[in-house]
């Protein structure tokens, strides 16, 4: 829509991550997520902002986010607790959740075993692409958040996270893509669980839309290239209007 390229990898989210921070090593580029990442966490925080001012000015009782480099749990833990500070609040209390893929759960599975460190899942296996990441660069920082505020990290397979996408579209209106949608499945899995209780409120961060399906995109920007996971693939498309084919 703007002039610019849209270049698919043949590889991984993480083929992805290597890829552009070589790219900006390379070429006179900047990514968002990646040497423009500082503004990208800054940014994120702003969705905390806005679900305290719809509350009243006030903290959620329990948030439930989703996690994929773990960098928006953060994120909004940082913009929770500088509300206190600024006095916007009286209070900082609320309890995070995060939510991965049972296919891609580095994070979770962590959490899980009381581990310190996160293990990086070598080949992701979900649906749930926007949160295929294996490697995780947040992923220690998001097990804190959790873990000083008595949260807890969820796991939901594929078709809960399917039928979360429905459960969206049909009572809500709102047509989400499984990354944004597998929060209200998380949500689901947590009350039976006992992790919330009947009438606990609870925020659930449904942050990508249905439109991100890939079908739909190429119907309105054209065709995408397909590349190699290699740079010199990469720094070639750049340079040309041809679609390139290996």
């Amino acid at each position: 829509l703007y002039g610019g390229k849209v270049i698919l990898v043949d590889g991984t989210y993480d083929d992805v991550n290597r890829l552009a921070y070589l790219l900006v090593d390379t070429a006179e580029v900047g990514i968002v997520n990646v040497n423009l990442r500082p503004f990208y966490v800054e940014g994120s925080k702003t969705m905390m902002f806005e679900t305290v001012e719809a509350l009243g000015w006030r903290a959620p009782q329990h948030i439930v986010v989703p996690m994929a480099s773990g960098a928006l749990f953060g994120a909004l833990y940082k913009g929770l607790h500088e509300f206190e500070t600024f006095g916007a609040i009286s209070d900082a209390d609320t309890v995070f959740h995060g939510v991965q893929p049972i296919g891609c759960s580095p994070i979770s599975t962590a959490f899980e075993k009381g581990a310190e460190d996160v293990t990086p899942v070598r080949k992701p296996e979900t649906l749930v692409k926007s949160l295929a990441i294996g490697n995780p660069g947040d992923g220690i920082y998001a097990l804190n958040v959790a873990r000083k505020t008595g949260g807890t990290c969820q796991k939901v397979s594929d078709n809960e996270t399917v039928e979360a996408v429905k459960l969206l579209a049909k009572y809500t209106g709102i047509f989400a893509e499984p990354g944004g949608a597998i929060t209200v499945a998380a949500v689901k899995q947590m009350r039976e669980n006992g992790v919330i209780d009947a009438g606990d409120e609870v925020v659930c961060c449904v942050t990508g839309a249905g439109f991100k399906v890939d079908e739909v995109v190429e119907q309105v920007s054209g065709p995408a290239y397909v590349v190699p996971a290699r740079l010199d693939k990469i720094l070639e498309t750049l340079q040309t209007n041809q679609p390139l084919s290996h």
